[in-house]
């Protein structure tokens, strides 16, 4: 499936970049500790800009969804989910990514993030994350 690539900016090319290898991280302000996503430029709590990528485990539960309808990207087949995810690491983080489960998603269950590699519209390759059951979960 061809997709549209993000526009990575100065507060996330990095997190872009650990996608691509798998990895998933959150930033953390250096003054106060406060873990945020999607990344930012500076601290919602103390409005300090200093802050690092802290690699967190790439699970969390499902906290809602949607049927998508529209198609946004070419090439995938609508509709789709999307799932809306509270990280286990950090519980004040909400991430979006695709549904993989072999099922709809139940509100409260328990998800780990899969990586999709895919093609941007110019051929370029794209990793995304996804969402699907955490095995022997229901």
């Amino acid at each position: 499936m061809a997709a549209y690539p993000p526009e990575p900016d100065r507060d996330s090319a990095e997190w872009w970049e650990r996608v691509g290898r798998h990895e998933f991280a959150v930033q953390e302000c250096d003054t106060c500790g406060l873990a945020r996503f999607p990344a930012r430029a500076f601290c919602a709590a103390c409005r300090t800009e200093a802050w690092h990528w802290r690699e967190v485990e790439p699970e969390g539960s499902v906290e809602s969804w949607i049927v998508n309808h529209q198609p946004f990207m070419p090439g995938l087949p609508v509709p789709y989910l999307v799932v809306m995810i509270r990280l286990a690491a950090v519980p004040d983080c909400l991430v979006y990514g695709g549904w993989r489960g072999p099922r709809p998603p139940e509100r409260g269950e328990r998800v780990r993030a899969t990586y999709t590699a895919t093609c941007t519209a110019a051929g370029d390759r794209l990793t995304l994350v996804d969402w699907g059951p955490e095995s022997g979960s229901r």
